[in-house]
């Protein structure tokens, strides 16, 4: 059983929030050939409609940008991830090749332009996270990043401390090729929960082709609904 919160700092900053969490069981594999051909073609789509500058105006991404202002913290200099993604195609580039969980929800995430946190469910501790804000001297390890400032950064928190922010997750709960059980957050901060919902069914869908997935689940949460669950 998983809950999800919104604290009163994110809600005021962003009242129209609407977040997305889904659960799966999935097998992960090092490569998936299948994947990739679908990442190739999302990629090529993105380069022939967007620019760097075009991109920061897309309302999924323009939205994150604004409550990163909003909080304090510079978008320019703690890139979103899915603004910093889309940017890597648009300079020539091709997506990270990670593995098949990591590359799918990168493939997501660019396609819907909403930063999207994914984590093996096993290593949260606790039953609820909490959404808030990063607080000064925080501890925070991304992925790939080392010590990270997440003061004034969107963050989940379960018992232990953030897991993930809109910028990276945390190396503590990250997805390995181990990862039997997928948790993924997306993040709304246009609050399109429409869209939210085809982003959710689209990562439904590419784990049931590429990771055996046998159906997974999600819940969308807000502000304005202070817990949601799924078990």
């Amino acid at each position: 059983m998983i809950n999800v919160e919104v604290t009163p700092h994110i809600a005021t900053v962003c009242p129209h929030f609407v977040g997305a969490c889904l659960v799966a069981n999935v097998v992960n594999t090092p490569f998936d050939a299948l994947l990739w051909e679908k990442i190739e073609t999302a990629q090529a789509q993105l380069r022939q409609t967007l620019t760097t500058e075009t991109l920061k105006q897309q309302p999924s991404i323009a939205a994150t940008r604004q409550v990163y202002k909003a909080l304090g913290k510079d978008p320019s200099r703690y890139r979103p991830a899915s603004e910093a993604l889309i940017r890597r195609l648009l300079q020539g580039k091709s997506l990270y090749q990670a593995n098949t969980l990591v590359d799918l929800i990168n493939l997501a995430s660019i396609v819907h332009g909403y930063s999207i946190g994914g984590f093996d469910a096993t290593k949260i501790a606790g039953n609820t996270l909490r959404l808030g804000v990063g607080e000064a001297g925080e501890p925070y390890e991304g992925i790939g990043r080392g010590l990270l400032n997440i003061e004034g950064l969107p963050v989940y928190r379960d018992q232990l401390g953030g897991i993930g922010t809109p910028t990276s997750d945390n190396e503590r709960t990250k997805l390995t090729l181990d990862t039997t059980q997928l948790l993924v957050l997306i993040n709304g901060y246009d609050g399109n929960e429409a869209r939210v919902c085809d982003n959710a069914n689209l990562i439904s869908n590419l784990l049931r082709d590429h990771c055996q997935s046998d159906g997974a689940q999600f819940f969308i949460f807000k502000p304005d609904t202070a817990n949601k669950t799924w078990e």
